[in-house]
């Protein structure tokens, strides 16, 4: 529904996206994460016609945009600040959209009732701006973008001024709204939380260029290259030299079949450690890791513990039941090949987000 064929964006000598290629399914839900100064909202700008490219094509439904007004193009965009006319009501600012289209007035009333109940706001027509929590705002924002019916609804970082309470309340309800408007979504965020709950699909995206594209499971069970395993949360890094199949760590031998001889990185997925006891000992073709715990840290639904492994790097490890170690005491830690995966090389060695 949405492509982008070898998209080149630059301001005056800086080039901020680079020959990116890019393709949205209709009613997909496509989320570019990444970095600030990355190339993302410029991305949405570009498309909705804001900003013209060097080099590349934006088709919509195979119609080339090249040339076609930001108000003709059945794209919406919401801003991350929101951009709404701040001494009008709340039905104004959605009714906006519409007005412009050309709508007539019982029309536009009615698409302003539908889109504030969809965002959970009914009734709020006659409110005023000023009068509204962030919040609010924030719906109102998106019931404006809604209103028109765009084929296409761009958010730029939508959720990035609310405190985290309200913001995982609206990561249960974007998707019910998304679903229910059955259009599709081009989100840009720096939150992997908010990437990972909302997408169909995840584009990372670096130095203006797509580093890997996949649904939220493909990228956090296999991230192809350190800046996405460190972007998505993935700190459990390490160098290691393979020989005929196995990966030398600190603590033995890893199977990595199919890796050839030489330098690689591999990363530990969250599921790769556990911590052993009398009642889940050490399975057969895991790792026996030893150290000493250093602190612990709540996390809600577990506790994170820190541990000193002494023959290589720090590690922290997820203990989701019973009461978790204390500092200083001495752990057993079991590495299970199966969380991990061999990380692909990096030219440029700028392996850090």
């Amino acid at each position: 529904m949405l492509e982008i064929e070898g998209l080149t964006l630059a301001y005056g000598e800086h080039v901020v996206v680079r020959e990116l290629t890019l393709r949205a399914a209709a009613g997909e839900v496509l989320c570019v994460l990444g970095p600030s100064g990355c190339g993302k909202s410029t991305l949405l700008r570009a498309v909705a016609g804001l900003e013209p490219p060097v080099t590349g094509t934006i088709r919509l439904d195979g119609r080339d945009l090249a040339g076609v007004r930001p108000d003709r193009r059945g794209v919406g965009l919401m801003f991350q600040d929101h951009a709404l006319f701040p001494h009008r009501s709340v039905g104004d600012n959605v009714g906006f959209g519409p007005r412009m289209h050309g709508l007539p007035a019982a029309e536009t009333a009615r698409r302003v009732t539908e889109a504030l109940r969809l965002v959970g706001l009914t009734g709020m027509e006659d409110r005023k701006i000023t009068a509204l929590s962030g919040g609010e705002r924030q719906r109102v924002a998106l019931a404006r973008g809604i209103a028109p019916r765009p084929r296409l609804l761009m958010l730029d970082e939508p959720l990035g001024s609310l405190d985290r309470a309200l913001q995982s309340r609206l990561l249960e309800e974007l998707p019910e709204v998304f679903a229910e408007l059955g259009i599709t979504v081009l989100y840009v965020t720096h939150d992997q939380q908010e990437a990972l709950s909302l997408a169909d699909r995840v584009a990372v995206m670096r130095a203006g260029r797509i580093e890997q594209l996949g649904t939220p499971d493909q990228l956090w069970r296999g991230p192809r290259t350190a800046f996405v395993a460190r972007f998505l949360g993935l700190h459990h890094i390490l160098e290691v030299e393979v020989a005929g199949g196995h990966a030398s760590t600190p603590w033995g031998h890893l199977p990595v079949p199919g890796t050839t001889d030489g330098e690689w990185q591999v990363v530990l997925l969250p599921e790769a450690l556990r911590v052993i006891d009398e009642l889940r000992p050490l399975h057969r073709d895991e790792l026996e890791v030893t150290g000493t715990v250093t602190s612990r840290r709540f996390a809600g639904d577990h506790v994170r513990v820190a541990v000193d492994t002494r023959a290589g790097p720090a590690l922290n490890v997820p203990v989701w039941r019973g009461a978790p170690p204390e500092a200083g005491r001495s752990i057993r830690l079991g590495l299970d090949p199966a969380g991990v995966r061999v990380l692909d090389r990096e030219p440029d060695g700028s392996e850090h987000p």
